[in-house]
């Protein structure tokens, strides 16, 4: 059972959930890629006897160094939770060093969405929470941040009318 789901309070419903977007892994994607044209490479250019023993390496190192970057971002976006419900915004991030945040809609001043060209482009993106009393909660890489503050901003003028 998720985060959220345990820390509903009576009547409460969860109507967007969203996550870490999967750019989180683009420090593996790179090394990987990274390897493989290396391979690919040596394979067609090299002409040394030592060109074949080089071409492994180097797509073996990429595949390691891949896996050394995807498993913490794996598991920060395996961790982590984002959900708007009816009463609240209700945010969890980490797993062993957890960090929440739990704010009634009623004390969410505004939610701020940055997002950069290739945010824009892939739709992801830094959300900053500012709850009453001026305190700014931030987020990063967020998929589908416009959607996101587009459902606090509805449920928050739901409980108005």
């Amino acid at each position: 059972m998720s985060y959220v789901d345990k820390n509903l309070m009576d009547g409460e419903q969860v109507f967007y959930r969203t996550r870490r977007h999967w750019t989180i892994f683009g420090g593996a994607i790179f090394f990987l890629c990274a390897g493989l044209v290396v391979f690919i490479a040596v394979r067609i250019w090299g002409q040394q006897e030592w060109a074949g023993n080089v071409s492994i390496v180097a797509l073996a190192l990429g595949a390691l160094i891949a896996l050394l970057k995807a498993i913490p971002a794996w598991i920060d976006r395996a961790t982590s939770e984002f959900a708007v419900t009816n009463k609240r915004v209700i945010i969890k991030v980490g797993w062993i060093r957890r960090r929440s945040l739990e704010t009634l809609l009623t004390k969410v001043e505004g939610i701020e969405v940055n997002q950069g060209i290739w945010g824009r482009v892939f739709d992801y993106g830094t959300i900053i929470i500012t709850g009453t009393g001026g305190s700014k909660e931030t987020f990063a890489r967020i998929a589908a941040p416009l959607e996101f503050r587009r459902k606090v901003q509805e449920q928050i003028l739901a409980l108005q009318g």
